[in-house]
């Protein structure tokens, strides 16, 4: 099992920034790949960002790409999410997932809100 949480959102200004971080535990030896997805309301969960655990290969949504990095810090099993330049429409409960060889796992996800 591996268990996530994360931490970072809140609310902020049209154009502003945010970091999100998502701690990993438990089995992360299982872990090849941390990535970040999105859920506003009445919409469905999208992917944002995903990163190697062990290697620089990073991919994101044509929607982010340019604004947002996603970065890792193996020693603090920990995964971030560097949000800059943000818009109302990053709104959103964003949710940290990490790709195990025996499963896939959730966060509990945390509230980010761009107001404009």
């Amino acid at each position: 099992q591996v268990q996530l949480v994360e931490s970072g959102g809140g609310l902020v200004q049209n154009g502003g920034s945010l970091r999100l971080s998502c701690a990993a535990s438990g089995r992360t030896f299982n872990i090849y790949a941390m990535s970040w997805f999105r859920q506003a309301p009445g919409k469905e969960r999208e992917f944002v960002a995903r990163i190697r655990w062990n290697g620089d290969t990073t991919n994101y949504a044509d929607s982010v790409k340019g604004r947002f990095t996603i970065s890792r810090d193996n020693a603090k099993n920990t995964v971030y999410l560097q949000m800059n330049t943000l818009k109302p429409e990053d709104t959103a409960v964003y949710y940290c997932a990490a790709n195990g060889y025996d499963a896939n796992y959730w966060g509990q996800g945390t509230q980010v809100t761009v107001c404009s």
